[in-house]
């Protein structure tokens, strides 16, 4: 792979990292509710869960998504399901939590978990795959594509729950936070509308 397809690799990483979906909706909702430290466990999650699922997909998960297409129908409407029940959790959630409340933010395992049946995680990890790799030194590449995701992903995703800890302050009105967390769960139904087409 070259400087100039890694540089491009690395940009497809940080667009498709950063810009609005299930993960980044959740993360803001989550550094508002919950805080940045608390929601650390969920960014590392989405990552690692990220990473394996781009694993995944490059060693011939991709190709048996696009040979049976009924598996991809499948994991659109687990994750949308998925994201329906998390959206109704959102829109309920009426005080911003403590660390002694019984509310937590998604954990480790849980936001791993998840990439597996986020339909805009496949898009994005079959579109990687197909675009980055080489045919030449497959599995090398394969990983490098994983490293780049690896490298941007962390530092994207946070800034979503970093923003949600600098709103904290003025969502601590229940009013504000209410409307705040509606707006975030009709936001993550929405999102759902592209991928679920």
């Amino acid at each position: 792979m070259t400087l100039d397809v890694f540089l491009t690799l690395l940009l497809f990483a940080f667009v498709t990292s950063v810009t609005p979906g299930p993960n980044n909706l959740m993360l803001l909702t989550s550094g508002v509710n919950f805080g940045f430290r608390r929601s650390i466990p969920h960014m590392l999650g989405i990552g690692s869960g990220f990473f394996t699922l781009l694993i995944g997909v490059g060693s011939g998960l991709g190709a048996l998504i696009e040979t049976v297409p009924l598996l991809y129908t499948v994991l659109k409407f687990a994750g949308g399901a998925y994201l329906l029940y998390l959206a109704y959790k959102i829109a309920m959630s009426r005080s911003i939590s403590n660390v002694d409340d019984k509310a937590r933010p998604m954990t480790f395992l849980e936001a791993a978990a998840f990439q597996w049946i986020n339909p805009k995680a496949w898009v994005m990890a079959v579109t990687a795959m197909a675009t980055y790799t080489s045919a030449n030194a497959y599995f090398t590449t394969m990983f490098i594509v994983g490293f780049a995701f690896a490298v941007v992903n962390i530092p994207s995703v946070s800034s979503w729950a970093a923003f949600g800890q600098i709103m904290r302050s003025w969502l601590a009105d229940p009013v504000r936070l209410k409307w705040f967390n509606i707006t975030m769960a009709l936001l993550l139904v929405a999102s759902l509308w592209p991928m679920l087409k």
